[in-house]
């Protein structure tokens, strides 16, 4: 046998999927679940694997979201929801918590400018009495995929091309042809929504669905919604070139400036919920990140205000090492089966460990402001003060114990290990509905972007053909008009 064959390089590829130890990989679609469901098994060493190297792609810079900016400022109780969550910040109506948030755009470097058509991430830190809570969401309530094994490929396919590091569509539009479900998702990104005007125009959303818990226990699904009390506005395309050509970082200079004068930031908070036990009521499944959550039968409500009042003293300090993870949750507030957000509960913490450290925790814009303790010791870069003898849990010597237990769902979870789709799939009638709800000017400049995206020179007929097979599905008279306008025949 010739070693040298073997030797890493893309001119010996496996005509088959591998893991980095040359095992055969028979699904990359789905992870391993308890059922079809959830939640996903740490024994799925493919998806560890997978997510772990996609988190060191890059150094020092974030994969994701490194074009950022952050403020702080608190958030206030207006609403009574004791009923729904013990969780302490939000026990009674007037109470404040301090908090920073960072907005940002997802895919493209740290100097690219802010007026691209992309995705905005809207993440919130609260520094509760009970520990850090991180709200980790988009401007858009939906994403392209509903399960994280797949997103190392969907970022990939929206990155720049490896090899001219050119962003192109073709290279978009062939993965996400594989999945339909992205269609929603797509109803924001070529919507006047994917070139906000700032980031105080936009709205933000978990994306991911939570559990709130309450002291007796029960438990709801919820999605968090802010709204910005001065509106949502947005760019054309050709308002964006201007902005754009004079200045890349316009939202970050706006929402600085804004601060800076006295004019403060602010949104509405507001949760929607369903009782897991009616979740076979509705034609989506509730845990389904490509899903929003109709408001005519699960009305918003509203929870609180969020005001940003003061800019950060150091951007490296306060925006390049702020660390977001939802993974942090408090007493009261759980994550749910949700396949994005089990996988992000593990990819964020190992992420933010590669590119700040172990001990990215102790950097004070992500500690605690609460006390803490725990038996976590040493590594790169630890700063603590330590001076006790005892590193160890129980000791006789060492005072601690273990908190008070609070509640957590306990609903009982059979199933058998599986890779699988969940079978509430409904990948059209929520774009259909969407774009009907556009007016006319807006569904046709919509139209216009989809045409320009999929008369790219690399797209083929294929590729096309399924697009508009995809969107006939949604909305029969926008396939059709695709169709025409791309002299390819309609779908019946």
């Amino acid at each position: 046998m010739d070693p040298s064959k073997y030797r890493p390089s893309s001119a010996y590829n496996s005509p088959f999927l591998t893991s980095n130890a040359g095992a055969p990989i028979w699904n990359d679609n789905s992870s391993l679940t308890v059922g079809s469901r959830g939640p996903i098994l740490l024994e799925d060493y493919h998806l560890i694997e997978k997510l772990a190297n996609f988190e060191r792609e890059r150094i020092p810079e974030r994969v994701v979201h490194a074009r950022g900016a952050s403020a702080k400022g608190f958030f206030e109780v207006t609403h009574d929801v004791s009923h729904l969550t013990c969780a302490d910040f939000l026990r009674a109506p007037g109470v404040q918590t301090p908090v920073i948030v960072r907005f940002s755009t997802v895919i493209h470097e740290r100097g690219s400018p802010e007026t691209i058509r992309d995705p905005r991430g809207f993440a919130t830190k609260f520094y509760t009495r009970e520990g850090n809570f991180d709200i980790v969401g988009n401007n858009f309530p939906v994403f392209f995929i509903r399960d994280a094994i797949k997103f190392p490929d969907v970022i990939h396919a929206f990155k720049p091309n490896p090899k001219s590091n050119i962003q192109e569509n073709w290279r978009i539009l062939d993965f996400l042809s594989h999945h339909p479900e992205s269609l929603h998702a797509f109803t924001f990104f070529y919507d006047d929504l994917g070139i906000p005007q700032d980031y105080r125009h936009m709205e933000g959303s978990s994306v991911n669905t939570l559990t709130l818990i309450n002291k007796a226990g029960k438990a709801h699904y919820v999605l968090f919604t802010w709204k910005p009390t001065c509106g949502v506005k947005c760019l054309t395309d050709e308002e964006a070139i201007i902005v754009g050509g004079t200045n890349h970082s316009h939202a970050t200079k706006d929402l600085y400036d804004s601060i800076a004068a006295g004019n403060y930031p602010e949104w509405k908070l507001y949760i929607q919920t369903i009782d897991p036990d009616h979740e076979d009521r509705y034609d989506f499944d509730p845990l389904d990140s490509t899903k929003t959550w109709p408001e005519d039968i699960i009305p918003m409500q509203p929870v609180g205000r969020l005001v940003l009042n003061k800019n950060i003293d150091n951007f490296f300090a306060e925006n390049e090492q702020l660390a977001f993870n939802p993974g942090h949750v408090v007493p009261g507030i759980y994550y749910s089966d949700d396949k994005m957000l089990q996988a992000r509960t593990f990819a964020y913490s190992d992420t933010h460990r590669y590119r700040l450290g172990p001990n990215y925790l102790q950097l004070p814009v992500n500690a605690p402001k609460c006390a803490h303790h725990n038996n976590h010791y040493d590594g790169s870069m630890n700063f603590m003060h330590r001076d006790e003898e005892i590193n160890y849990f129980p000791s006789r010597f060492d005072p601690v114990r273990h908190a008070e237990r609070f509640p957590i769902p306990s609903a009982v979870i059979t199933g058998r290990r599986e890779k699988s789709i969940i079978e509430k799939e409904n990948n059209f009638k929520q774009p259909g509905e969407r774009y009907r709800s556009f007016a006319p000017d807006r569904q046709e400049r919509f139209i216009g972007r989809w045409i320009k995206a999929l008369s790219d020179p690399k797209v083929t007929h294929e590729i096309r053909s399924i697009w508009i097979s995809y969107w006939s599905q949604a909305d029969k008279s926008l396939g059709q008009k695709l169709a025409a306008r791309l002299n390819m025949r309609p779908c019946i």
